[in-house]
């Protein structure tokens, strides 16, 4: 049974705002590298009680994860997925995401290239090729070779970390010390699709839910935390609460402009994701004194102010793409948006070839400044390009 009645067709604002997301993304993730750049172009630091648009790349991932949510469970459901099928799909699409962000996150730091026998480039690069076989889309007819492939790399993962060994002695094998983005993003993902079931999709639910997030944020972090087991616990999950609560603020947002009902017309959606916005921003405000701004910290007052942001953001591709029909100009986003896993790994691929190699083609002048700004802005343009080649070669991610 769908919890919601949402609009079946393909939405045209959501794409654009995940395909203009990884652009950003991969400029943000490459310009950081550049020296003499802005201050405003890099993260702030953790106690810094600010944030730049750098800050809102992650959480706009996170509030896309909600905003199509219902739309994928529902799908799902509508096709004759079975209750427990459907969380047999949830649990390996968090897998999934916690095992591509445990393998990237080790191959960041830490490692014993000596005791592994390899470069951790050549590592990382035959990782990212078992993982692109196991959760690539294939389209044979025998269907028996696309399985031949997926378990080929999942025995290439299987290998590749048993391989891995890490700290001085090499003792040590692949470690979640943290999980990396897209293993936060997993976890958000589980719990907010436990959470939208259980409230049955209902909006007043997912806003109480919201709340309980801050509220767990707020007394995990508290002082009283000092002398109870419970809260340290919870204080030490925060982290998971914060970014829960982005993903079920797409969703709200979500169901604002696509839940089906006849009774409302478009200005009064608009006028119900104002109120969400200004509501959210309040309240990023009033609470701002307890932990101030921090993407590091995963604090409310950030959580809420990125909540806001997307909201405004995404409520003006709406407009303009689905209600005015300028559409036109969304055409460099569509391959991105559709294959976002394989973008999203791309620059590292790039990356580890060439350290592998031993050979970088990025120009040493453009290592600084407003040069290397360009070339950034430049590069996150070509891996958008060869988005449209990775599609037209079959190549598509899905976990």
């Amino acid at each position: 049974m769908k919890y919601n009645t949402l609009t079946t067709q393909r939405i045209l604002s959501i794409d654009v705002f995940r395909g203009i997301t990884i652009l950003v993304m991969i400029f943000v993730n490459d310009v950081a590298g550049v020296s003499g750049i802005p201050g405003w172009m890099k993260h702030m630091p953790a106690d810094a009680d600010a944030m730049t648009f750098v800050d809102i790349v992650f959480p706009a991932f996170l509030f896309i994860v909600g905003m199509s949510l219902p739309f994928a469970l529902n799908n799902r459901l509508a096709k004759g997925d079975s209750f427990w099928k459907l969380q047999a799909h949830i649990v390996w699409r968090t897998i999934g995401l916690l095992v591509l962000g445990v393998f990237m996150v080790n191959a960041e730091g830490g490692y014993n290239e000596a005791a592994m026998g390899m470069s951790i480039h050549l590592w990382s690069l035959l990782f990212y090729a078992a993982a692109i076989l196991v959760w690539n889309v294939y389209r044979f007819e025998q269907k028996v070779w696309g399985y031949l492939l997926q378990t080929i790399g999942a025995a290439g993962l299987l290998t590749l970390g048993l391989i891995y060994r890490a700290g001085e002695d090499g003792s040590r094998g692949l470690t979640p010390h943290w999980w990396g983005i897209l293993g936060l993003i997993g976890w958000a993902y589980l719990l907010s699709c436990i959470i939208y079931q259980l409230v049955r999709g209902s909006i007043v639910g997912l806003l109480i839910m919201i709340l309980v997030c801050v509220v767990w944020y707020i007394a995990g972090r508290s002082t009283a935390a000092e002398h109870n087991a419970l809260l340290q616990w919870m204080g030490g999950q925060s982290g998971h609460a914060s970014h829960t609560s982005i993903v079920l603020s797409g969703i709200v947002l979500s169901l604002v402009f696509f839940k089906r009902n006849k009774i409302e017309t478009n200005t009064q959606r608009f006028i119900q994701a104002i109120v969400f916005i200004v509501v959210a921003a309040i309240a990023g405000w009033l609470l701002r004194p307890l932990h101030g701004i921090s993407k590091i910290y995963a604090t409310p007052s950030w959580c809420l102010y990125c909540v806001a942001v997307c909201s405004m953001l995404f409520s003006f591709l709406y407009w303009l793409t689905d209600v005015k029909k300028y559409s036109r100009w969304t055409a460099f986003f569509k391959p991105a948006a559709s294959n976002p896993l394989l973008i999203y790994i791309l620059p590292a691929i790039v990356y580890n070839f060439q350290a592998w190699l031993g050979w970088y083609f990025m120009p040493h002048a453009f290592h600084q400044g407003w040069l290397g700004i360009a070339w950034s802005a430049c590069y996150a343009l070509l891996i958008m390009g060869v988005a449209i080649l990775l599609n037209k070669l079959k190549i598509r991610l899905h976990l």
